[in-house]
């Protein structure tokens, strides 16, 4: 994958070529960014600039073979580590290793794709994949190793904020005296859940959002798309190249995320002063419970940005306003009017902690089902 093949980050991308080519490498690198922002690929462009001494510019002449290594993710000096968890064919003791087939075939097909993306591929269930303890032990092995080809040795750590703390414990000694000629790019959407001792061994780099022109040129020349209507899905995307092919894909993730959502809402009106209308939430969170804790914490983020797409609208901002509710009888700016300063903050606070004890593994009928009542008395308050 080549710096050319990436959208936006013209900065970083400067930035990333110039420290190599005059050998400034730093041997620990943090690339933090939001879904769809580029991170991955700039992380695989990066090691292929270094490992196949691609400096000066991109080319392919000297270094074919070396660039013909990157086009199937093959190189053997370039390694992946990413959170997995047990499927139908890994039974126990998960690690990146056994994943690696569907992991170049995901970064293939989309390498702006998300972890819950990923998560399906992978068909973990209701599982939460992690970076764990054997991973570690994967990590010191492979790089204990010589290169195979005599240079440098990348380390590609995606999601490194999946790390569990035994996990980061181990790999501390590493990233503080790592082997000679050994580079390591971890990868993560906030540095929130990322122990400190890591962060202070990584130089940090942050991705801002891709330019709605940056996305919708990419729509125009790789999916062919009329330039107007890439216009209006690249404002959709908030800066997010993996939900712009969503929306052209009218893809949800495979949840019907809307039609979850105006079910919810119209219960939680229901219920006000209606006793036999808390069944119909009861039966809602039975059904969310069910569907796996990734896309529960999918969900209830998308759940987020409607509650916030309805108060800026109900305060007359429409010019942030990008969504566009699809549900029959269902619009935005007849909900806006229940979404409002006096209790915005609380609905916020209330999504916040259901994900947050979902992540923790709680019983996710209960969080749903207490979060639904907490629902039907605000969304009332004036």
């Amino acid at each position: 994958m080549l710096f050319s093949d990436i959208l936006g980050q013209e900065h970083i991308k400067s930035h990333l070529t110039k420290s190599a080519d005059s050998s400034r490498i730093p041997h620990a690198q943090l690339f933090i960014g939001a879904e769809g922002s580029g991170t991955l690929p700039m992380a695989i462009a990066y090691a292929q600039y270094i490992l196949c001494s691609n400096t000066e510019g991109e080319n392919n002449n000297g270094n074919a073979a070396c660039n013909l290594k990157f086009q199937n993710f093959s190189h053997p000096d370039l390694h992946f580590v990413f959170p997995v968890a047990t499927n139908g064919e890994v039974k126990s003791h998960p690690v990146s290793a056994n994943f690696l087939k569907y992991w170049r075939e995901f970064i293939t097909e989309n390498p702006y794709g998300s972890l819950f993306d990923w998560y399906r591929k992978i068909d973990i269930q209701n599982k939460q994949g992690q970076i764990g303890v054997d991973e570690a032990h994967e990590i010191v092995k492979s790089l204990s190793l010589k290169s195979y080809e005599g240079g440098y040795k990348v380390m590609i750590i995606w999601m490194a904020d999946k790390m569990n703390v035994a996990t980061a414990n181990k790999l501390l000694k590493l990233l503080e005296e790592p082997p000679q000629k050994t580079v390591f790019i971890l990868i993560a959407e906030s540095d929130d859940d990322i122990l400190q001792t890591i962060l202070s061994r990584c130089q940090i780099l942050h991705f801002g959002g891709l330019s709605e022109q940056a996305i919708a040129d990419a729509l125009v020349f790789q999916q062919n798309l009329d330039p107007n209507e890439a216009l209006k899905i690249a404002h959709q995307a908030q800066g997010n190249y993996n939900k712009a092919l969503q929306l052209l894909n009218k893809d949800t993730g495979g949840n019907p995320f809307e039609q979850w959502f105006v079910q919810w809402v119209r219960a939680a009106f229901r219920a006000k002063g209606n006793a036999a209308a808390i069944q119909n939430l009861i039966e809602w969170s039975e059904q969310i419970s069910s569907i796996g804790r990734e896309a529960q914490k999918q969900f209830l983020h998308f759940c987020i940005d409607m509650f916030r797409q309805a108060l800026l609208l109900n305060y007359n901002a429409k010019e942030l306003v990008f969504m566009e509710p699809s549900v029959e009888k269902f619009k935005l700016e007849n909900f806006a009017p229940f979404v409002n300063g006096n209790n915005i903050n609380d609905i916020f606070k209330e999504l916040s902690d259901a994900i947050y004890h979902i992540e923790r593994n709680g019983n996710a009928k209960i969080i749903l089902t207490d979060l639904s009542i907490k629902l039907t008395r605000l969304i009332h308050k004036k």
